[in-house]
């Protein structure tokens, strides 16, 4: 942190502070500031937020892969061009990762893990090994079926039983999954809080798809969606992260009526978030799944 006084003097126009940056994953989160370019080096000037302390930071943006704006944010026209002739991803995200908004094209310049992917969807043989990966993630076990529709209909079964589980742990009345997608507000409030949490978690799926270069339309479980990959991905954290966190918030707004059930989870999200550092885990399972190294190649 610098103080405005001491801003200038730097060889760059910056004498102070970098801005902290500890994620291996080359993942900036920035909230609640100004994002410019001086001298040639992107500056952030920000208040006190739940990513960062308030001061004015110098930002080495050669050595990220992705810059993460949160609320209260704004950025000049410089630094897109700066960042697009470095190949530096930039998003406009909710606080935590509880939205994705916008993303510039994918990359830093490799297509390694793209590539990977779409090989392995490609191949029948392979794409139905990447989903029983996926499935023994959640199972905690590889099961012996080759039948997705086998896989799925487990799957189902399994998710009932954790909405029943997880009903009966927070003391939410459970009258089963029900939503209407074309008046969502009509279902019951556990039911409009799991779709508002995985809507979070999706988005928080959707940072992890583009920083690590993948393609979100090519599920492995998920077919018809343009968002595919993401859709699987996402689900992998349904059982220790969107069902808890779905009827944690339910069981706040059941408590007290005056509450907002998604705002409510927006909040109990990012801090989730936040403290699970869910899009980092995120990113190393897709690496995991599609054997990718952090260089972007294949290991």
């Amino acid at each position: 942190m610098s103080s405005r006084s001491g801003f200038l003097p730097g060889r760059l126009g910056l004498s102070g502070a970098r801005i902290p940056h500890a994620d291996r994953h080359g993942l900036l989160w920035l909230s609640r500031g100004r994002l410019s370019v001086e001298d040639g080096t992107l500056r952030f000037v920000c208040s006190n937020s739940d990513d960062l302390a308030a001061g004015d930071y110098a930002i080495p943006y050669q050595g990220l892969s992705m810059i993460l704006l949160g609320p209260g944010c704004s950025v000049t026209h410089d630094v897109l061009r700066v960042l697009a002739r470095h190949g530096t991803l930039l998003a406009a995200i909710g606080g935590g990762g509880t939205k994705y908004y916008t993303a510039p094209p994918m990359g830093q310049g490799r297509s390694a893990t793209a590539r990977r992917q779409a090989t392995l969807w490609a191949n029948e043989t392979a794409r139905l090994d990447i989903a029983r990966r996926m499935y023994a993630f959640r199972f905690g076990r590889v099961l012996p079926h080759r039948d997705i529709s086998v896989l799925r209909g487990i799957e189902g079964g399994r998710v009932k039983e954790l909405y029943r589980v997880e009903a009966e742990r927070f003391g939410i009345p459970w009258k089963g999954r029900r939503y209407d997608r074309s008046n969502p507000t009509a279902a019951d409030i556990p039911n409009q809080a799991i779709n508002h949490a995985a809507t979070f978690v999706e988005s928080a799926t959707d940072i992890a798809v583009a920083a690590t270069g993948a393609l979100p339309p090519l599920g492995f479980i998920h077919e018809d969606s343009s968002n595919a990959f993401t859709l699987d991905i996402a689900d992998l954290y349904r059982a220790e992260v969107t069902i808890p966190l779905a009827f944690q918030a339910a069981r706040k707004v059941l408590n007290d009526p005056s509450l907002s059930i998604e705002r409510t989870l927006r909040h109990d999200s990012a801090a989730e978030f936040r403290k699970r550092q869910l899009v980092p885990k995120m990113i190393d399972r897709i690496k995991e799944l599609l054997d990718a190294d952090d260089n972007g190649g294949d290991s």
